[in-house]
C-alpha cells in the first residue's frame, strides 16, 4: 500500500457480510408481443408440406455423398427457414434436442428472418408432423390448440440452405465475384465429439481445394477456425456441409499510429532515471499485447528482463519495428513523459512490464495469422507459462480495422472473454484485459467532429464483455504557435481519435467503459491536422537515433487504464480482476465538457440522454487517487461475494437458485443528521461471463453470457427487509428490451431499464442523505443465462463472483 496522503483512508473491504436467500424469477412481463399473421390454413399449410416433400430427394442425395465420403459428424441435411415480410420468425421453436434437430444460425436481412438449421438424417418427419397437425387443426386431450400455428404462420419458405444463407456478416463483405479467394472465418457446432466436427470439414474443405488453417479457437457450442478460398470452390461441397454453422470473413488489423517527431535530450531521460523510484520484488506485471517492445530504452531496461520478452512466432523475434509497443510501454511505465519529465520530485512505479509480439512489423498479420481470437490466446499464454504465479494486467491496442460488428460478439472478443472468465481452468484465474476501444484515422472525420464519433464505431475486439474497454479524452487543447490552427476538440472532451457504441443495438454493453488522455488534432480552413505538441510524449523504439517519441489515440489511453490498474493490484494485491476493474471505472467522473455535449441543457437529463452520453464517453475520466483511497466524505466499500446463480430441480428442470442481500453499514445517526443535504449513491457490480458466441440471437434462449445479474438497492418503500426480499421475488425477469420503467425510483441515472448491459453495471443514485438511511441493502440476484437455458451442457451448479 503507498504512503497514504492527508484525509484518505483505505477503502472497506468487507468479508462475509452477505446472505444468501432464495430467488424465484417469473416470466417476463411488459414486453412486446409477437404478432404471429393469420394466413389461410389450407393453402399455407399444403404450400409448406410441398416444400418439405422436395427437400426429400435432396436430404437423401446429400446423406449419400456423406457417407461414401466418411463424415463422422452426423449425417444430414441443413435447411433454411424464412420468415413472412415483417414477421418475427419463432426460431427458438425450430431446434428439437430430443430429435438432435440444431438451430444454428439466424440472421436478419431487411424485413426477413432466416434460420439455418441442421435437420439429421430421417427427421424432416418432424417437420411433416407439425404441418399435418396444422392441416388438421390439431387439440390435445383438453381443447387446447396443438396446431402449431405460432411457428409455421410465421415461416414463409423452407429449402436446403445455400451458400449465402450460412453468410451471417455484412452481406456486402461477400465479394461478388464468385471467383476471388478470402480468408473466411469458420464457426462449427459442437456436436457429440468437437474434433470429428473440424475434421468433416477440413475432409470437405480439401475436396474443394480450399486452405484451412490449423489453428482453432473453442466456445461452448462452437469451433471457429480459418479457411482460403473462393465461393465458387466452396460452393462444390456447400451441400454436403452438415457442419458449419455460419461463415463470416477473416479480420484484418488496424494499421497503427507511427510516432510524428523527434524529440527531447539524453539529459531528461537520465534526470527521470535518478528520480524513479524502481519496483523491487513481486510487484504486479502489464503485459502487452502488441508489436513487442525494445527493451534496450534506458527508461523501460529496469522495469523489464529479457526473459520477459515473447513472440507468438519466432520468425517475428520480440522487437519493436513498428515503433508502436515500445511507445505504449513507456506510458506504462510513467505516464506521460511531458508530465514525468517536467516533475521534480520522485515518481513511484509499483510495477513491471511484460511484452507478447503479436504482429508483426507491418500492423497486420498474413495468412494464418489474421486468425486473431487464436492468436490472442497463443499470446496470453507465453508469459503465464514462462511465470505462471504473477499477478498481471494484460493490455492489447491491436484491434480490427472496421467496425461491422456493431457490438455482437466477433470470434476474437469471444476469446478475450473467455480469457478472462478463464473459463478452461474452472474460473480458477480470471484475468483482467485492458483494449483500446479502436481509432478514428481519416483527417475528414476530425475535421466533422463531434459529429464523427457518432458514426465510428468501437473496434473488434472492444466489445468484449469481460474486458475494460478504453476511449480516449484529451486535455491538450492548446494550438500557441500556430495562429491558424484550432484544436478540434475542448480541453477535457472527447478526443477526435476516438470512436463509441452511439449505434450498437441496446442489448449489447455499453462501450467504452473509461475515457484516458489520448491526444488531440487541430484544424483550419483546409481541414484537419496532426500536431506533435497536441499529442503524449513516450519512449521511441530506436534508442541509439533518438529517446523520445509522440504517440496518441485510444491506444495510448489503454496504455494509462493498464497504468492504472497495475497501480490498484500494487496498493490491494489480494483484490480479483473484476473488482479491480470495478474500482477502475467507479472512480470516473464526466468532465464538464462531456456533459455538455452529451446532456441537455436547461431541464434535468433522462435516463435516455444518460445512455447517449455513456456510449459516447463511457463513465469518464477515472481518478487514481479516488480508485486507491476513500475520503472524509467520499467512502468506498468494497464486497467480493460469491453467487450461485441456477441449480437444477427434479420435475422443476434448472431454475433460478438465489440472490445475494448485502447489508450496508451506513452511519446511520450522523445520515439522518444532515437531512435535507444532498448525497449520492453510486453501485458498481462487475462479474465475468462465460461466453457462448453464435448468431442465434441475443435476445431468445439461446444467450451469450453464461449468466446475468442484476442490483437493486432498498426502497424507502419497502419498510422492512423480508419487504425488500419480498419485492425483488416478485418482480419479472429482468430484460434488456421491453421492461417497464419502475417509477418507484426515478432518482438515478440509468435505473433498471437501461443499467443491465454486458457484464459491468454501474449506476448513480441522488437524494437527501436521510433518503439515504434507509437504503440499507443492496441485493444481486440472478437473470437468464446459457447455463440455465442450455441444461445439457450441465453448467448450471457453477458459481458466480462478483
Amino acid at each position: 500500500m503507498p504512503d497514504q496522503p492527508a484525509d484518505k483512508r483505505p477503502h472497506l473491504v468487507l468479508q462475509d457480510t452477505s446472505k444468501a436467500v432464495g430467488f424465484t424469477a417469473h416470466s417476463a412481463g411488459g414486453g412486446a408481443t409477437s404478432v404471429v399473421p393469420d394466413l389461410p390454413r389450407q393453402q399455407h399449410g399444403q404450400a409448406l408440406r410441398a416444400q418439405i416433400e422436395a427437400l426429400k430427394p435432396v436430404s437423401t442425395e446429400v446423406v449419400h455423398t456423406q457417407a461414401q465420403q466418411g463424415l463422422e459428424s452426423g449425417l444430414g441435411l441443413q435447411i433454411q427457414f424464412a420468415s413472412q415480410p415483417d414477421v418475427e420468425l419463432a426460431f427458438e421453436s425450430l431446434a428439437n434436442e430430443t430429435q438432435k434437430i440444431e438451430l444454428l444460425s439466424v440472421r436478419r436481412d431487411g424485413t426477413h428472418t432466416y434460420a439455418n438449421v441442421f435437420v439429421p438424417d430421417g427427421k424432416l418427419a418432424h417437420f411433416e408432423r407439425y404441418v399435418t397437425e396444422y392441416l388438421e387443426e390439431k387439440k390435445d386431450k383438453n381443447g387446447n390448440a396443438r396446431d402449431h400455428r405460432a411457428l409455421l404462420n410465421t415461416i414463409a419458405s423452407i429449402r436446403a440452405a445455400e451458400l449465402r444463407a450460412l453468410w451471417t456478416d455484412e452481406p456486402a463483405l461477400l465479394p461478388d465475384d464468385v471467383t476471388v479467394p478470402f480468408w473466411w472465418e469458420v464457426w462449427l457446432p459442437v456436436r457429440g465429439q468437437r474434433q470429428a466436427v473440424v475434421e468433416d470439414f477440413k475432409k470437405l474443405a480439401r475436396l474443394a481445394e480450399c486452405v484451412v488453417s490449423d489453428k482453432q479457437v473453442e466456445f461452448p457450442e462452437r469451433t471457429v477456425l480459418l479457411m482460403y478460398g473462393s465461393q465458387q470452390q466452396f460452393s462444390r461441397s456447400v451441400m454436403t456441409l452438415n457442419c458449419v454453422a455460419e461463415l463470416r470473413y477473416a479480420k484484418e488489423t488496424a494499421e497503427f499510429f507511427d510516432g510524428m517527431t523527434v524529440a527531447e535530450q539524453q539529459e531528461w531521460a537520465d534526470d527521470l532515471l535518478q528520480r524513479a523510484q524502481m519496483p523491487e520484488g513481486d510487484v504486479p506485471r502489464i503485459c502487452f499485447l502488441d508489436t513487442g517492445v525494445n527493451r534496450g530504452h534506458p527508461l523501460l531496461a529496469p522495469l523489464m528482463d529479457a526473459a520477459d520478452l515473447h513472440t507468438i512466432e519466432p520468425a517475428w523475434g520480440v522487437d519493436d519495428t513498428a515503433n508502436h509497443g515500445t511507445g505504449l510501454a513507456g506510458l506504462a511505465g510513467y505516464g506521460d513523459l511531458t508530465d514525468a519529465l517536467a516533475l521534480t520530485g520522485p515518481i513511484e512505479i509499483p510495477h513491471r512490464l511484460e511484452s507478447v509480439k503479436l504482429v508483426p512489423k507491418d500492423g497486420g498479420n498474413n495468412g494464418d495469422a489474421r486468425h486473431h481470437a487464436y492468436l490472442f490466446t497463443e499470446g496470453v499464454a507465453r508469459p503465464e507459462v514462462a511465470a505462471p504465479n504473477r499477478a498481471r494486467v494484460f493490455t492489447s491496442a491491436v484491434s480490427a480495422s472496421d467496425y461491422r460488428d456493431r457490438g455482437r460478439p466477433s470470434s476474437w472478443s469471444s476469446a478475450v472473454d473467455k480469457l478472462a472468465a478463464d473459463t478452461d481452468g474452472a474460473g480458477q484465474y480470471p484475468r483482467l484485459f485492458v483494449l483500446s476501444a479502436g481509432n478514428i484515422r481519416d483527417p475528414n472525420a476530425w475535421a466533422a467532429y463531434p459529429a464523427s464519433l457518432s458514426t465510428n464505431l468501437v473496434h473488434d475486439p472492444g466489445q468484449a464483455w469481460n474486458a475494460i474497454t478504453v476511449g480516449a479524452f484529451t486535455h491538450k487543447a492548446d494550438t500557441e504557435g500556430h495562429a491558424s490552427l484550432k484544436a478540434i476538440a475542448a480541453e477535457g472532451g472527447p478526443s477526435p481519435f476516438s470512436t463509441t457504441s452511439r449505434t450498437w443495438d441496446g442489448a449489447w454493453p455499453l462501450k467504452p467503459d473509461v475515457m484516458f488522455e489520448g491526444g488531440n488534432a487541430a484544424k483550419d480552413d483546409f481541414g484537419a491536422v496532426g500536431m506533435a505538441s497536441l499529442n503524449l510524449l513516450t519512449t521511441h523504439n530506436e534508442p541509439v537515433d533518438r529517446l523520445f517519441t509522440t504517440t496518441n489515440a485510444t491506444s495510448a489511453a489503454s496504455a494509462l487504464c493498464a497504468r492504472m490498474a497495475a497501480q490498484i493490484m500494487a496498493a490491494y494485491p489480494n483484490l480479483r480482476p473484476e473488482t479491480v476493474r470495478a474500482l477502475i471505472v467507479h472512480s470516473a467522473e464526466w468532465t464538464e465538457a462531456m456533459r455538455a455535449m452529451y446532456l441537455p441543457a436547461g431541464h434535468g437529463p433522462s435516463k435516455s440522454d444518460y445512455v447517449h452520453l455513456i456510449r459516447h464517453c463511457g463513465w469518464g475520466v477515472p481518478d487514481l487517487e479516488r480508485a486507491l483511497w476513500s475520503a472524509g466524505n467520499s467512502l468506498t466499500l468494497v464486497v467480493e461475494d460469491v453467487v450461485h446463480p441456477y441449480a437444477k430441480v427434479k420435475d422443476k428442470g434448472v431454475i433460478t437458485r438465489d440472490m445475494n442481500l448485502h447489508a450496508l453499514p451506513w452511519p446511520m445517526e450522523e445520515l439522518e443528521a444532515l437531512q435535507d443535504s444532498q448525497v449520492e449513491l453510486r453501485v458498481t457490480l462487475s462479474y465475468f461471463i462465460e461466453p457462448n458466441p453464435s448468431a442465434r440471437g441475443s435476445t431468445s434462449k439461446f444467450y451469450y453470457p453464461s449468466h446475468r445479474l442484476r442490483f437493486d438497492v432498498q426502497r424507502p418503500l419497502d419498510g422492512s427487509t423480508d419487504d425488500f426480499v419480498a419485492r425483488i421475488n416478485a418482480a419479472a425477469q429482468r430484460e434488456d428490451e421491453g421492461d417497464p420503467v419502475n417509477p418507484k425510483d426515478p432518482n438515478w441515472y440509468l435505473g433498471e431499464l437501461k443499467r443491465h448491459r454486458g457484464s459491468l453495471h454501474q449506476d448513480v443514485w441522488t437524494g437527501t442523505a436521510a433518503e439515504l438511511a434507509s437504503r440499507g441493502f443492496v441485493a444481486v440476484y440472478p437473470s437468464a443465462g446459457w447455463w440455465r437455458t442450455r441444461p445439457a451442457l450441465e453448467r448450471y451448479d457453477l458459481p458466480a463472483q462478483v
